[in-house]
């Protein structure tokens, strides 16, 4: 193992979160590198319209967003290596992340690795992502002002959604495989009151309707094992999401549903080791308090370094 070279910080991801982490490490002199699977951006990228970012008053491609943000964070020194990370061994002192490139060494990690949206697992799904399948209310709901769309799911982030979107589009549809909601009962009340929420219960997507884009989904019933097209322009999946923290079972705290365990301060209970963005316990998962985590633990670990050199 070469340890010639160690990290003030390393950053696993290059979302919102990460580059902005490194943005603020790097302006506050710590030698900085980024580990990125793919591309900048994380899950940002894949959305084609973010309105809901401050400072770009027509909205931005969530791709141009990333790359731009990883533009900011070089533009200080931040130095960005295309990896895919295979093990990190955040206990050992430097901290030590095995890649498809080779091995790195940091004395801080800044864990920004996401969560993915779970998907429906139906045919041409990926293919109509963007073009009426969409993950987000809040980032994609403005899109289909005063339209017809349908949201599959029963718990508390899909009556959310039902709820945000019934004060956006013309009609919701929401579509639940049992015959009564998850959702903690704050939630019923005010979908009921609603007057252009609409319920299928009992019911799964059963297909995607449309070419190029999305024009109806085909429901089948659970009960009758009936099946009806429904003609819709958006269908917003909002049936939970998975973090992507395999790689840290087992050397820190996680919760219930795999989250990264961590406050405000975006600190786990590792010393040296922060979480931002999806990956950790939080309320709000949007781009802009990805991005407000990722300066917050790039203070902490400034104020890590200085007291442990």
């Amino acid at each position: 193992m070469n340890m010639d070279h160690i990290y003030d910080m390393i950053v696993i991801g290059g979302g919102p979160g990460g580059y902005t982490a490194a943005l603020y490490a790097t302006r506050a002199g710590l030698d900085t590198l980024v580990l990125e699977k793919l591309s900048a951006g994380g899950q940002m990228a894949q959305t084609t319209q973010i309105d809901n970012y401050p400072g770009f008053e027509e909205g931005i491609d969530g791709f141009e967003l990333g790359e731009k943000m990883q533009a900011g964070a070089e533009r200080f020194g931040a130095k960005t290596e295309l990896a895919e990370v295979h093990a990190v061994h955040v206990m050992e002192n430097p901290k030590r992340v095995e890649t498809s490139e080779g091995m790195f060494f940091a004395k801080t990690i800044v864990i920004a690795t996401g969560a993915d949206h779970r998907s429906l697992g139906v045919e041409r799904e990926t293919q109509l992502t963007g073009r009426g399948v969409a993950y987000c209310a809040a980032c994609d709901g403005m899109g289909f002002k005063g339209k017809t769309v349908a949201i599959v799911g029963g718990g508390n982030s899909a009556a959310a959604d039902a709820l945000l979107l019934s004060r956006i589009c013309q009609k919701v549809i929401l579509i639940h495989r049992r015959d009564s909601l998850r959702a903690t009962k704050i939630y019923h009340a005010p979908l009921m009151q609603a007057g252009n929420i609409e319920f299928r219960w009992n019911s799964t997507v059963e297909q995607l309707l449309g070419d190029d884009r999305l024009s109806g989904v085909r429901l089948w019933d659970t009960v009758t094992g009936e099946t009806t097209d429904l003609t819709v322009d958006g269908l917003f999946v909002s049936i939970g999401r998975a973090p992507k923290t395999v790689l840290f079972a087992g050397q820190i705290a996680l919760d219930n549903s795999g989250y990264i365990i961590a406050d405000e301060s975006t600190c786990t209970g590792v010393p040296g080791v922060f979480a931002v963005g999806d990956v950790r316990t939080k309320a709000v998962r949007q781009v802009i308090t990805a991005a407000a985590d990722g300066a917050v633990a790039a203070y902490y670990a400034e104020q890590y370094l200085a007291e442990n050199g």
